[in-house]
């Protein structure tokens, strides 16, 4: 495994990222991994070399690089804790949606124009926080975003008009969406309003509630659940190796 740490050149500033491919000099299908809301850490570095290891030129790009540096976070987070929800407040509002459509089409744009990569379609895949922000990757560049997976993606349905599946008609890629079935993020009515939107969409999608809490997929979650995790992997390795090649 070829695993290097790189920067990719923002508009308004640069974005630390990492790139894994198996060892080899043929070109494969790039896939984005962007990060919950943790950021690039060890946990997320073992689960995009997982997906690497099964063809792919995997990039992991520091989404959240407006609001510093990995790691995002130097203290173990507590949900409710003060210092906690402060900085998750400070990372997601570095990343708004608009800013969700320009980060995520320049980092499809960096990855395809690696000699590595294939001239081919591409996929991407969000955890919680961007698990919207690969939906909107899917709808800023749908000439190359081919196949999107989401894992425990919150808020992917509301009444705001920033709501992720605004942009179901601009997709045309087909999605893999994994919820929880315990996510306050993502609460029952809001994952029926959405597999309805999906189906006025139109497009080829698979919707899936597994039984877990909010952040299941994640290694170093407290909730990590390797079973549904390891299903869940199957699932959007299924999809890629479909749809990419």
């Amino acid at each position: 495994m070829i695993e290097r740490d790189i920067v990719i050149p923002m508009s308004d500033g640069s974005s630390d990222a990492v790139l894994f491919r198996p060892d080899g000099n043929n070109p494969l299908p790039g896939v984005l991994h962007l990060t919950d809301i943790g950021g690039i850490r060890p946990s997320h570095r073992e689960m995009a070399r997982r997906l690497a290891d099964k063809g792919f030129v995997v990039l992991m790009p520091n989404v959240f690089f407006r609001a510093g540096k990995p790691p995002m976070l130097d203290f173990a987070p507590k949900m409710g804790e003060e210092r906690t929800m402060k900085r998750f407040g400070e990372l997601s509002a570095a990343l708004q949606p608009a800013k969700m459509d320009t980060d995520g089409a320049a980092y499809a744009d960096f990855l395809a124009a690696q000699d590595s990569v294939a001239k081919g379609k591409m996929g991407a895949v969000g955890y919680c926080f961007t698990g919207a922000m690969a939906m909107r990757t899917a709808a800023a560049r749908p000439d190359k975003i081919a196949a999107v997976a989401t894992f425990h993606g919150g808020g992917l349905y509301s009444a705001a008009p920033t709501s992720p599946h605004q942009v179901l008609p601009k997709i045309k890629a087909e999605l893999f969406i994994g919820h929880a079935d315990k996510d306050q993020s993502m609460p029952a009515e809001a994952i029926q309003n959405l597999e309805a939107a999906l189906k006025a969409w139109g497009g080829k999608y698979e919707s899936e509630v597994f039984a877990a809490f909010h952040g299941w997929t994640v290694p170093d979650s407290p909730v990590y659940k390797k079973d549904e995790a390891d299903r869940a992997f199957d699932k959007m390795a299924a999809l890629f190796a479909r749809t990419l090649r």
